[in-house]
């Protein structure tokens, strides 16, 4: 048996019509639209006009809580695929997705057509259990750093009106101006306060570290009006020496003797000594 005469079998039981030999021509120069695979099968020549026809694409009507969405795509597409196209008009990412088909969550590996998907079908497409429960603690999350947030804003604000008074109060105690003790012990009451509602401040990320910043920066404040409530002190105490020494203030030991002076001022005014009474009876010799 001959080549061709087994190249006519193989077609016949392939169901592929028997070339027809050309004059001065092989058989397979004559077999219009056929090619041979590298294995030796002989089928159909594939085109790129033949793959368009034989794979039209197919529209699906899916729907997301009161909306719905066209998806053009090939019926050979997986479920997979139609949550990619859905990610973008819906916002849900294709993990958080579910497709329900004829009452039946599909797969995202299952393919369209094999699940009996056609034009004009409706699918279903709700989001993750899990999702819904992410998203929520998210948004939660969200909320919480938003009110942390405004919490140290509004300990920032303060503190900066704070900040200026101790320049001032710094500015005069360095130039030699004694100030109040009470101004100073204020400063720093207030600014305790303001340590305690940092403390307060449950944050995370970014929150945390300005928080953190706050803190540290009204701890500077607090050492800084320390330091100035020791120096002011000591110019206390250097004024209270200069009057002494000038003269303006007397020492303890002379309003001691002043006061003195001035009680037996008043017994003087207050008794008369008159004519002395001689109460002792002498004896004469």
């Amino acid at each position: 048996m001959n080549k061709n005469a087994i190249f006519s079998m193989k077609t016949k039981l392939r169901g592929i019509p028997p070339p027809v030999k050309a004059a001065g021509g092989s058989c397979s120069e004559a077999a219009s639209g056929l090619e041979i695979r590298p294995g030796g099968m002989l089928v159909q020549k594939r085109t790129s006009d033949a793959n368009h026809n034989s794979n039209p694409k197919i529209k699906v009507r899916v729907k997301y809580g009161s909306s719905h969405h066209e998806i053009a795509l090939s019926p050979e597409a997986t479920f997979g695929e139609l949550k990619k196209l859905l990610a973008g008009p819906t916002g849900l990412r294709p993990q958080d997705q579910k497709l329900v088909f004829k009452d039946k969550e599909r797969d995202s590996r299952a393919f369209l057509d094999v699940c009996g998907v056609k034009d004009g079908s409706k699918i279903v497409l709700l989001e993750d259990d899990l999702s819904i429960e992410r998203r929520f603690l998210e948004s939660r999350r969200t909320a919480k750093m938003e009110t942390a947030s405004k919490e140290i804003a509004a300990v920032r604000f303060e503190v900066d009106r704070l900040a200026k008074q101790v320049m001032n109060v710094e500015m005069e105690i360095n130039g030699g101006k004694k100030v109040v003790e009470a101004v100073l012990l204020n400063l720093i009451e207030l600014l305790m306060i303001e340590l305690i509602k940092l403390d307060g401040v449950a944050a995370d990320g970014d929150v945390k570290l300005e928080r953190r910043m706050q803190v540290k920066r009204v701890q500077k404040y607090i050492e800084t009006l320390d330091v100035l409530k020791l120096r002011n002190s000591g110019l206390r105490k250097a004024a209270l020496q200069h009057k002494i020494f000038t003269g303006q203030m007397p020492t303890t030991h002379e309003n001691q003797q002043e006061v003195q002076r001035k009680q037996l001022g008043n017994l003087g005014g207050r008794a008369n000594p008159g004519a002395v009474i001689v109460t002792t009876k002498w004896q004469t010799f």
